[in-house]
Protein backbone atom coordinates (compact mmCIF):
# COMPACT_ATOMS: atom_id res chain seq x y z
CA UNK A 1 0.00 0.00 0.00
CA UNK A 2 1.52 3.50 -0.75
CA UNK A 3 1.73 5.72 1.88
CA UNK A 4 0.65 9.20 1.05
CA UNK A 5 1.26 10.87 4.77
CA UNK A 6 4.39 13.18 3.29
CA UNK A 7 3.53 13.77 -0.13
CA UNK A 8 2.59 16.91 -1.56
CA UNK A 9 -0.99 16.76 -2.95
CA UNK A 10 0.01 17.68 -6.72
CA UNK A 11 1.79 14.20 -6.53
CA UNK A 12 -0.59 12.50 -4.76
CA UNK A 13 -3.22 13.91 -7.44
CA UNK A 14 -1.13 13.52 -10.37
CA UNK A 15 -0.38 9.56 -9.54
CA UNK A 16 -3.80 8.58 -8.49
CA UNK A 17 -5.19 9.95 -12.04
CA UNK A 18 -2.69 7.42 -13.65
CA UNK A 19 -3.20 4.37 -11.55
CA UNK A 20 -7.47 5.25 -11.22
CA UNK A 21 -6.80 5.10 -15.25
CA UNK A 22 -5.73 1.45 -15.23
CA UNK A 23 -8.45 0.11 -13.41
CA UNK A 24 -11.80 -1.98 -14.14
CA UNK A 25 -15.08 -0.66 -12.89
CA UNK A 26 -15.18 -1.49 -9.65
CA UNK A 27 -11.88 -2.41 -8.72
CA UNK A 28 -10.97 -0.84 -5.43
CA UNK A 29 -7.28 1.34 -4.58
CA UNK A 30 -5.93 1.98 -0.70
CA UNK A 31 -3.54 4.63 -0.39
CA UNK A 32 -2.19 5.31 3.27
CA UNK A 33 -2.93 9.10 4.97
CA UNK A 34 -2.79 10.84 8.31
CA UNK A 35 -5.72 10.12 9.99
CA UNK A 36 -7.63 13.34 10.08
CA UNK A 37 -8.75 12.33 13.64
CA UNK A 38 -5.22 13.12 14.97
CA UNK A 39 -6.00 17.12 14.84
CA UNK A 40 -8.71 19.00 14.38
CA UNK A 41 -9.26 23.27 13.65
CA UNK A 42 -6.56 22.40 11.28
CA UNK A 43 -6.20 23.09 7.73
CA UNK A 44 -5.00 21.19 4.85
CA UNK A 45 -1.25 21.07 4.48
CA UNK A 46 -0.61 22.35 8.02
CA UNK A 47 2.40 19.58 9.55
CA UNK A 48 1.50 17.36 12.11
CA UNK A 49 4.62 16.27 14.45
CA UNK A 50 3.80 12.25 15.28
CA UNK A 51 7.23 10.89 17.41
CA UNK A 52 9.77 13.66 16.05
CA UNK A 53 8.28 13.33 12.13
CA UNK A 54 6.00 15.61 10.40
CA UNK A 55 3.27 14.56 8.68
CA UNK A 56 1.11 16.09 6.58
CA UNK A 57 -2.15 16.86 7.49
CA UNK A 58 -5.21 16.62 5.17
CA UNK A 59 -9.20 16.36 6.24
CA UNK A 60 -11.68 13.96 4.70
CA UNK A 61 -13.59 16.50 2.65
CA UNK A 62 -10.09 16.56 0.21
CA UNK A 63 -10.71 12.92 -0.08
CA UNK A 64 -14.06 12.76 -1.08
CA UNK A 65 -13.55 15.79 -3.45
CA UNK A 66 -10.95 13.91 -4.90
CA UNK A 67 -12.52 10.65 -5.02
CA UNK A 68 -15.47 12.71 -7.37
CA UNK A 69 -12.49 14.32 -9.37
CA UNK A 70 -11.45 10.62 -10.43
CA UNK A 71 -14.80 8.78 -10.63
CA UNK A 72 -14.64 7.16 -7.72
CA UNK A 73 -16.55 6.21 -5.02
CA UNK A 74 -14.76 7.13 -1.15
CA UNK A 75 -15.44 3.84 0.79
CA UNK A 76 -15.10 3.47 4.57
CA UNK A 77 -11.83 3.99 5.55
CA UNK A 78 -9.61 1.68 7.63
CA UNK A 79 -7.78 2.41 10.78
CA UNK A 80 -4.60 0.97 10.70
CA UNK A 81 -2.46 -0.69 13.10
CA UNK A 82 -1.21 2.90 13.93
CA UNK A 83 -4.24 4.37 14.56
CA UNK A 84 -1.96 7.80 13.54
CA UNK A 85 -2.67 6.23 10.10
CA UNK A 86 -5.75 5.46 7.61
CA UNK A 87 -6.26 3.76 4.46
CA UNK A 88 -8.29 5.80 2.48
CA UNK A 89 -10.47 3.43 -0.16
CA UNK A 90 -11.74 4.63 -3.65
CA UNK A 91 -13.62 2.25 -5.94
CA UNK A 92 -13.70 3.04 -9.55
CA UNK A 93 -17.39 4.00 -11.04
CA UNK A 94 -19.05 2.71 -13.37
CA UNK A 95 -20.50 4.08 -16.62
CA UNK A 96 -24.02 3.57 -15.18
CA UNK A 97 -25.62 7.04 -15.81
CA UNK A 98 -28.76 7.83 -16.98
CA UNK A 99 -27.16 10.70 -18.74
CA UNK A 100 -25.88 8.15 -21.45
CA UNK A 101 -29.24 6.27 -21.79
CA UNK A 102 -30.48 5.24 -25.15
CA UNK A 103 -34.00 4.99 -23.87
CA UNK A 104 -37.20 7.15 -25.63
CA UNK A 105 -36.93 10.77 -24.30
CA UNK A 106 -40.50 10.07 -22.48
CA UNK A 107 -39.01 7.32 -20.49
CA UNK A 108 -35.53 8.44 -20.15
CA UNK A 109 -36.92 10.08 -17.24
CA UNK A 110 -39.44 7.21 -16.83
CA UNK A 111 -40.61 4.93 -13.66
CA UNK A 112 -38.05 2.13 -14.84
CA UNK A 113 -35.12 4.47 -16.04
CA UNK A 114 -32.25 4.93 -13.88
CA UNK A 115 -33.22 8.37 -13.07
CA UNK A 116 -36.33 7.17 -11.46
CA UNK A 117 -33.79 5.87 -8.87
CA UNK A 118 -32.34 9.28 -7.40
CA UNK A 119 -34.07 10.76 -4.97
CA UNK A 120 -32.86 14.18 -4.77
CA UNK A 121 -34.46 15.16 -1.26
CA UNK A 122 -32.24 12.78 0.50
CA UNK A 123 -28.85 14.40 -1.19
CA UNK A 124 -27.84 17.68 1.65
CA UNK A 125 -26.23 19.27 -1.76
CA UNK A 126 -30.12 19.46 -2.95
CA UNK A 127 -31.77 19.71 0.11
CA UNK A 128 -30.41 22.36 1.84
CA UNK A 129 -30.47 25.17 -0.64
CA UNK A 130 -34.21 23.82 -1.94
CA UNK A 131 -35.95 24.03 1.44
CA UNK A 132 -33.88 27.40 1.78
CA UNK A 133 -35.13 28.67 -1.22
CA UNK A 134 -38.58 27.64 0.12
CA UNK A 135 -37.91 29.97 3.19
CA UNK A 136 -36.97 32.62 1.21
CA UNK A 137 -40.46 32.94 -0.66
CA UNK A 138 -42.37 32.59 2.12
CA UNK A 139 -43.75 29.16 1.47
CA UNK A 140 -46.86 29.58 3.75
CA UNK A 141 -47.93 32.88 2.07
CA UNK A 142 -48.91 30.96 -1.18
CA UNK A 143 -51.89 29.32 -1.85
CA UNK A 144 -51.40 28.15 -5.43
CA UNK A 145 -48.22 26.38 -6.83
CA UNK A 146 -46.86 25.01 -10.29
CA UNK A 147 -44.05 22.92 -10.45
CA UNK A 148 -43.13 22.05 -14.12
CA UNK A 149 -41.45 18.99 -14.98
CA UNK A 150 -42.48 17.43 -11.32
CA UNK A 151 -41.43 13.70 -12.48
CA UNK A 152 -42.25 11.61 -9.19
CA UNK A 153 -42.34 14.49 -7.12
CA UNK A 154 -39.86 15.38 -5.21
CA UNK A 155 -40.23 18.68 -4.45
CA UNK A 156 -43.90 18.57 -3.22
CA UNK A 157 -43.03 15.61 -0.73
CA UNK A 158 -40.49 18.43 0.86
CA UNK A 159 -43.37 20.86 0.55
CA UNK A 160 -45.85 18.55 1.99
CA UNK A 161 -43.63 18.12 5.09
CA UNK A 162 -42.36 21.90 5.51
CA UNK A 163 -45.38 23.64 5.05
CA UNK A 164 -47.69 25.17 7.68
CA UNK A 165 -50.45 25.35 5.76
CA UNK A 166 -49.49 22.44 3.45
CA UNK A 167 -53.68 21.37 3.24
CA UNK A 168 -54.68 24.75 2.66
CA UNK A 169 -52.57 25.12 -0.52
CA UNK A 170 -53.23 23.99 -4.05
CA UNK A 171 -50.59 22.33 -5.88
CA UNK A 172 -50.01 21.67 -9.67
CA UNK A 173 -47.40 19.54 -11.00
CA UNK A 174 -46.71 18.85 -14.74
CA UNK A 175 -44.59 16.55 -16.51
CA UNK A 176 -44.38 14.76 -20.01
CA UNK A 177 -43.01 11.35 -18.98
CA UNK A 178 -46.39 9.39 -18.12
CA UNK A 179 -45.25 6.36 -16.18
CA UNK A 180 -43.34 9.41 -13.57
CA UNK A 181 -47.07 10.83 -13.39
CA UNK A 182 -48.70 8.05 -12.68
CA UNK A 183 -45.99 7.51 -9.73
CA UNK A 184 -46.62 10.41 -8.69
CA UNK A 185 -50.50 10.10 -8.54
CA UNK A 186 -49.97 6.83 -6.65
CA UNK A 187 -47.62 8.87 -3.97
CA UNK A 188 -49.68 11.76 -3.61
CA UNK A 189 -53.03 9.60 -3.57
CA UNK A 190 -54.89 10.51 -0.31
CA UNK A 191 -53.49 14.96 -1.40
CA UNK A 192 -56.76 16.08 -3.09
CA UNK A 193 -55.18 19.35 -3.13
CA UNK A 194 -52.90 17.66 -5.57
CA UNK A 195 -53.65 18.05 -8.91
CA UNK A 196 -50.70 15.97 -11.52
CA UNK A 197 -50.83 15.88 -15.59
CA UNK A 198 -49.00 14.77 -18.00
CA UNK A 199 -48.27 17.69 -20.83
CA UNK A 200 -45.57 19.36 -22.56
CA UNK A 201 -44.84 22.78 -20.96
CA UNK A 202 -43.93 23.89 -24.96
CA UNK A 203 -47.76 24.02 -24.97
CA UNK A 204 -48.60 25.18 -21.15
CA UNK A 205 -50.63 27.67 -22.43
CA UNK A 206 -53.25 25.87 -23.94
CA UNK A 207 -53.84 24.22 -20.35
CA UNK A 208 -55.43 27.47 -19.20
CA UNK A 209 -54.12 27.08 -15.17
CA UNK A 210 -54.60 30.38 -14.46
CA UNK A 211 -52.07 32.29 -12.38
CA UNK A 212 -49.74 31.02 -9.49
CA UNK A 213 -47.93 32.11 -6.68
CA UNK A 214 -45.26 30.14 -7.29
CA UNK A 215 -44.09 28.14 -9.41
CA UNK A 216 -40.65 26.08 -9.07
CA UNK A 217 -38.64 24.48 -12.24
CA UNK A 218 -36.00 21.94 -11.22
CA UNK A 219 -33.49 20.55 -13.41
CA UNK A 220 -36.36 21.02 -16.61
CA UNK A 221 -36.11 24.42 -18.26
CA UNK A 222 -32.22 23.53 -19.81
CA UNK A 223 -34.04 20.54 -21.92
CA UNK A 224 -33.25 20.41 -25.51
CA UNK A 225 -36.48 20.44 -26.72
CA UNK A 226 -37.27 23.62 -24.75
CA UNK A 227 -36.71 27.40 -26.14
CA UNK A 228 -35.48 28.31 -22.68
CA UNK A 229 -35.62 31.81 -23.09
CA UNK A 230 -39.11 32.48 -24.46
CA UNK A 231 -40.23 29.51 -22.27
CA UNK A 232 -39.26 31.20 -19.16
CA UNK A 233 -40.77 34.80 -20.16
CA UNK A 234 -44.22 32.92 -21.57
CA UNK A 235 -44.33 31.34 -17.72
CA UNK A 236 -43.71 35.08 -16.39
CA UNK A 237 -45.85 36.64 -18.25
CA UNK A 238 -48.72 33.82 -18.46
CA UNK A 239 -48.87 31.91 -15.50
CA UNK A 240 -47.14 33.70 -12.25
CA UNK A 241 -49.76 35.97 -10.13
CA UNK A 242 -48.47 39.46 -9.98
CA UNK A 243 -47.00 39.22 -6.80
CA UNK A 244 -45.77 35.47 -7.39
CA UNK A 245 -42.65 34.40 -6.78
CA UNK A 246 -40.21 31.54 -8.92
CA UNK A 247 -38.18 29.13 -7.96
CA UNK A 248 -35.35 28.09 -10.52
CA UNK A 249 -32.74 25.06 -10.36
CA UNK A 250 -29.98 23.75 -12.71
CA UNK A 251 -27.97 20.71 -12.16
CA UNK A 252 -24.42 21.37 -11.79
CA UNK A 253 -23.71 17.98 -11.15
CA UNK A 254 -24.20 14.27 -13.12
CA UNK A 255 -25.76 11.63 -11.82
CA UNK A 256 -23.35 8.26 -12.05
CA UNK A 257 -23.62 4.83 -10.66
CA UNK A 258 -25.12 5.87 -7.46
CA UNK A 259 -23.33 9.05 -7.20
CA UNK A 260 -23.86 12.57 -7.60
CA UNK A 261 -20.58 14.11 -9.07
CA UNK A 262 -19.78 17.63 -8.86
CA UNK A 263 -20.07 19.60 -12.13
CA UNK A 264 -22.38 20.14 -15.12
CA UNK A 265 -20.90 18.74 -18.19
CA UNK A 266 -21.53 19.17 -22.27
CA UNK A 267 -21.06 16.81 -24.84
CA UNK A 268 -17.92 16.59 -26.76
CA UNK A 269 -15.90 17.90 -23.36
CA UNK A 270 -14.01 15.04 -20.95
CA UNK A 271 -14.37 18.00 -18.13
CA UNK A 272 -17.03 20.07 -16.06
CA UNK A 273 -18.02 23.09 -18.20
CA UNK A 274 -20.64 25.02 -17.21
CA UNK A 275 -20.83 28.23 -20.08
CA UNK A 276 -24.32 27.03 -20.70
CA UNK A 277 -25.54 26.54 -16.73
CA UNK A 278 -23.83 30.35 -16.26
CA UNK A 279 -25.83 31.73 -19.64
CA UNK A 280 -29.04 30.42 -18.66
CA UNK A 281 -28.29 31.22 -14.63
CA UNK A 282 -27.67 35.29 -16.07
CA UNK A 283 -30.54 35.47 -18.29
CA UNK A 284 -32.63 34.45 -15.38
CA UNK A 285 -31.40 36.45 -12.82
CA UNK A 286 -31.51 39.77 -15.64
CA UNK A 287 -34.64 39.28 -16.80
CA UNK A 288 -36.59 38.52 -13.71
CA UNK A 289 -34.69 42.03 -12.17
CA UNK A 290 -35.73 44.01 -15.19
CA UNK A 291 -39.40 42.54 -14.06
CA UNK A 292 -39.10 44.48 -10.72
CA UNK A 293 -37.70 40.52 -8.75
CA UNK A 294 -35.43 40.41 -5.90
CA UNK A 295 -33.19 37.30 -6.81
CA UNK A 296 -30.85 35.54 -5.52
CA UNK A 297 -28.48 32.30 -6.91
CA UNK A 298 -27.45 30.02 -4.30
CA UNK A 299 -26.37 26.19 -4.00
CA UNK A 300 -23.68 24.13 -5.78
CA UNK A 301 -24.67 20.81 -6.53
CA UNK A 302 -27.66 22.58 -8.36
CA UNK A 303 -27.67 26.25 -9.21
CA UNK A 304 -30.75 28.15 -7.53
CA UNK A 305 -32.36 30.87 -8.87
CA UNK A 306 -34.98 32.50 -6.40
CA UNK A 307 -37.09 35.03 -7.43
CA UNK A 308 -39.89 37.55 -5.12
CA UNK A 309 -41.74 40.36 -6.21
CA UNK A 310 -40.77 43.89 -4.85
CA UNK A 311 -43.79 45.41 -6.93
Amino acid sequence: MQNFSKTPFYEIEEELYKQVKELQEKEIIEFQVLNPDTATSTYNGNEISIKDESYIYRGYKTWLDLAQNLYCRMLTPKLLDDENFVAIRYEKLTQDSFHASGAEKEEKYGVDSIFSCIHKNEEAGFLHYFTQALQNVKLSSRKRILNLGINSGDEFELIKKVAENFEALELVGIDYCNSAIETAKEKFAKDTNIQLLCADINHLNELNLGEFDLIISIGTLQSSNLEYNKLLMSIFQNQLSRKGAIILAWPNCRWIDGEMIYGAKMKNYTFSEMSNLYKDVNFAKKYLQQKRCRVTITGKDYIFVTATSIQ
